[in-house]
């Protein structure tokens, strides 16, 4: 699946399965690797030091090994500008030595790739200082234009003992790497200890399988940060950025069973770019985005259930389920304490002190987010990232189909997604009947109906020639379940001043729960007309995939 969330591939490799050659790369020209990169299909798990040595001695690396391994140790050193202008490119450039000799490598997120992606060039050097002249000028020109590199310094190091082993399994070939190290700045140091499954050919399943046995030994984690990631966190106690969902590349070209494995990888890769985000905490971003790579991939497991009647879909919809209670609990903090207060707390000023609401607030977030890492560090959660990339992998449905059904897995994915897109917006316009009577609950289940037609219509929009139109149609859809949303928000958020307010008799703390009650009701109202106008307007675009 992904360079920095678990799977990592140096250069794109698509989830429809084509012909692979020898190294990895797809057999078809359209997809072959640029001239000088090198692809790397990696699962990285993290574990606690003290474990390493109990799994060199799994029994699925213990029955599999071809040799006892070899152990080596690597230190690197990483290099930018003062002011980060390679990482700003999302390039990383290393110089690692091993032994006597000396290896540069460039690295860089591809085009069109999000952090799945890397293309990576490596070239031998006479010591641990760079020599860029020695990459190939025509694959990395343009990438450093205007660059300084002559103003190349180190930024920080990396000191890893890894031991090695190659295991053979079936007709799959893997080489697992066991680090451990530091990443170093100045004074600074952060322990690594990490497993490395690099597939050297065959089947990329196989590394969630030996993952998944991995994890019936000790506690470990699907690793979402490369070694270069957590160098410059440490180095500039840089706020990670979130991600948004990257576009489903189905088309007219693609049959049902492409585009189930495209839309699910699509959406796992969205979920686990968001991880570390959510995990910091800094950027209320991360977990907003996780839930929507959730409410995504519900929604095509939903989409794709009722379709074909899957039974193995509902497993990883319960665990989809419980993972979005624990990143609701906090987003619902972030929302009051961020934008639910920002706005009355501008307009009131000086008249509602809203400082101690927030500080009240503010242990109840901490709070939620301790009780996500602690989700997100589980097994269960790990074990849920593995067991749903295994089954996407190795597209697990055909196994689950119906006979009735298996069929439509062969159909031309254009086929199928214009009856889709027609059902669910059958379904959103029934949800929104008599639209300015809807009571909350009602108005609720239009939301979630209006979701799922938005989702299905992003996944399947690249099918259609009309992007002008669809994205018209998209854009429609979007604003209204933006208001929607924004509208659901406030309900949301009273649980949480009930909370608050139970605690804590402050007069001016009750003061301003009740200004923000207030300045929210106004907001619904003058909101009403508004959502009403967004209604029609939808109603009366045209769909898109409909000639």
């Amino acid at each position: 699946m992904a360079r920095s969330h678990g799977l990592r591939q140096k250069n794109e490799r698509r989830l429809v399965k084509p012909q692979i050659r020898n190294d990895g790369w797809p057999a078809d020209p359209v997809h072959a690797p640029p001239p000088g990169a090198h692809a790397e299909v990696e699962l990285k798990l993290l574990v606690e030091a003290g474990a390493l040595e109990q799994l060199r001695q799994a029994p699925v690396i213990a029955r599999n090994a071809r040799n006892q391994g070899v152990v080596r140790r690597m230190d690197a050193i990483y290099y930018d500008t003062p002011d980060r202008a390679l990482h700003s490119r999302g390039l990383s450039l290393r110089v690692r030595r091993s032994g006597r000799r000396y290896t540069q490598t460039l690295k860089r997120t591809a085009p069109g790739g999000g952090n799945i992606a890397r293309q990576e060039w490596e070239t031998p050097v006479d010591n641990a200082t760079p020599d860029l002249a020695r990459l190939p000028p025509a694959d990395i020109a343009e990438l450093l234009n205007g660059c300084a590199v002559d103003a190349l310094v180190p930024i920080f190091t990396t000191k890893v003992r890894r031991r090695t082993q190659c295991l053979d399994m079936a007709d799959t070939v893997v080489e697992v790497a066991f680090d451990e190290g530091t990443i170093e700045v100045g004074g600074r140091r952060e322990p690594l200890s990490e497993i490395e499954l690099e597939l050297k050919g065959g089947d990329a399943s196989v590394l969630y399988g030996i993952g998944s046995e991995l994890l019936d030994i000790t506690p470990l984690r699907v690793g979402v940060a490369s070694k270069s990631d957590r160098g410059y966190a440490l180095a500039f106690d840089l706020v990670p950025e979130a991600s948004k969902a990257p576009s489903p590349e189905v088309t007219a070209e693609h049959t049902v069973d492409d585009a189930i494995a495209i839309i699910l990888g699509g959406a796992q890769q969205h979920l686990l770019a968001n991880q570390a985000v959510a995990e910091d905490g800094r950027n209320p971003d991360g977990v907003h985005q996780m839930r929507v790579a959730l409410r995504r991939l519900r929604a095509a497991l939903a989409l794709f259930r009722r379709e074909m009647d899957l039974p193995s879909v509902e497993a990883f919809n319960t665990e989809a389920k419980w993972l979005g209670e624990k990143l609701g609990a906090a987003r619902n903090w972030d929302v009051l304490i961020t934008t639910g207060l920002s706005a009355p707390a501008q307009a009131c000023a000086g008249d509602v002190n809203f400082d101690p609401l927030r500080a009240a607030a503010e242990p109840h977030r901490g709070a939620s987010y301790a009780a996500l890492r602690e989700a997100l560090a589980d097994a269960r959660y790990n074990r849920f990232q593995l067991s749903l990339a295994h089954w996407i992998e190795r597209r697990g449905w055909r196994n689950d189909v119906s006979s009735e059904a298996l069929g439509i897995l062969s159909e031309p994915a254009p086929a199928r997604a214009g009856r889709v897109l027609t059902k669910l917006q059958g379904k959103a316009l029934k949800r929104g009947e008599h639209f300015r009577r809807l009571a909350p609950p009602s108005r609720h289940k239009l939301r979630i109906a209006l979701k799922n037609l938005r989702y299905a219509a992003e996944f399947f929009q690249a099918i259609y020639a009309e992007q002008a139109a669809s994205k018209r149609y998209l854009a429609q859809l979007s604003k209204l379940q933006d208001a929607l949303g924004q509208d659901h928000d406030a309900t949301s958020t009273r649980p949480l001043l009930e909370a608050i307010g139970g605690a804590s008799g402050a007069p001016e703390l009750h003061r301003a729960i009740g200004a923000l009650i207030g300045w929210q009701a106004r907001d619904r109202a003058v909101a009403a007309e508004a959502l009403r106008k967004r209604w029609r307007q939808l109603k009366d675009t045209p769909a898109y995939w409909r000639d």
